[in-house]
């Protein structure tokens, strides 16, 4: 009985306090061997240490709209360059009363990119709506129609562009990076080949060749009197550069799935267009979901690279306000600002990433 009477005793114990809660995860995670309670110590320190003088300068001592000589009196950060420049920034050289339809423009990609993140949406209307929807944001910019003037391209800048450049890019690269790995697997000796040379050589090259290539010297090869415009040939090397590095990861994905899912597929009397459309692409593309998106956030940083063949992007609009004597000496404030832009395009595509990846997982 009092065996008994001790074990039920011993049974009804709850754990200590400091193994439950907050205290138990902070034990748990942060001080659970020397080792992490010392990093967790010297983090906490450098904390103490670095962000109270951030947030006094970015915050609390910082000027939000005054011009650039209040600006060199003021302790903390002068955000009066982003604000007293917004429309420039963003904008750039397109024409200060026109500047609504860029930003209607933006509007609407906006809202279609959040409108596809849903994948209940994705059908067969919505391959054709994004088509039509991205010929009415170009028409929309470029004008010349419903008395709205035209704007040529070379004034085409800021944010505008660089939206243009990668999110036409990523999207014409993605099909064309998937049709190249299917081209180095292929059984045909000369498809193989000009695909595996094209990879090969395109991978090979930095980005920055090939924009020197599509600004400087291709035109050397056109005939006198034609020009393709320098937008265009930007877009291209883009393209072409993302596409063979989408390749290679593709082909990882094809080659990561079993032999018997094409010997299944065969089986069954599909020709290889509906074997790799149903069977072997959906699983491939769901594999290397990860390292795609890491590919496709690398080119969109990439776009700023067009800076130097003379594009005005982003970057280069916001370098262009700093050389103003105004505004020099200010580069940290806008150069956070663009920052902050760039993450939010980076981590929304990682974000929506993770997502597909767990409604896809089975």
């Amino acid at each position: 009985m009092e065996s008994s009477a001790g074990l039920t005793g011993t049974a009804d114990l709850k754990p200590p306090a400091t193994n439950v809660g907050a205290i138990g995860w902070l034990k748990k995670n942060l001080f659970n061997s020397p080792f992490n309670s010392f990093l967790t110590l010297f983090i906490l320190y450098c904390l103490y240490k670095t962000l109270p003088p951030f947030l006094q300068w970015t915050f609390l001592n910082s000027v939000w709209y005054t011009d650039g000589a209040q600006c060199k009196l003021a302790e903390g950060a002068c955000w009066s360059v982003v604000s007293r420049n917004f429309r420039f920034i963003l904008f750039g050289f397109y024409p200060y009363e026109q500047q609504w339809r860029p930003a209607v423009a933006i509007i609407l990609l906006i809202g279609f990119l959040l409108y596809t993140r849903e994948r209940r949406h994705w059908n067969r209307r919505l391959m054709i709506a994004w088509p039509i929807g991205l010929a009415v944001m170009g028409l929309l910019l470029y004008g010349g129609f419903f008395g709205l003037p035209m704007v040529e391209t070379t004034k085409w800048s800021g944010i505008i562009l660089t939206l243009l450049l990668s999110i036409f890019g990523l999207t014409a690269a993605y099909p064309l990076g998937v049709v190249l790995a299917l081209g180095r697997q292929s059984k045909l000796p000369a498809i193989r080949t000009l695909s595996v040379i094209y990879i090969e050589l395109i991978r090979g090259v930095p980005l920055i060749s090939l924009l020197f290539m599509a600004s400087v010297m291709f035109p050397l090869f056109l005939p006198e009197g034609i020009t393709i415009d320098k937008i265009i040939r930007a877009q291209v090397a883009i393209i072409l550069f993302t596409a063979a590095y989408i390749a290679e990861v593709v082909r990882g994905g094809l080659q990561a799935i079993a032999r018997g899912q094409y010997e299944a597929a065969e089986s069954l009397g599909l020709d290889y267009y509906l074997k790799m459309r149903l069977i072997i692409l959906p699983q491939a593309l769901k594999i290397v979901i990860p390292p795609t998106v890491s590919i496709l956030i690398s080119a969109f940083k990439d776009t700023s690279l067009v800076v130097i063949i003379g594009l005005f992007d982003l970057l280069k609009t916001t370098q262009v306000t700093l050389s103003n004597p105004e505004w020099t000496g200010f580069s940290a404030e806008a150069y956070l600002f663009i920052s902050l832009i760039y993450f939010a395009g980076c981590f929304s595509m990682s974000n929506f990433s993770r997502r597909l990846e767990n409604e896809l997982r089975t």
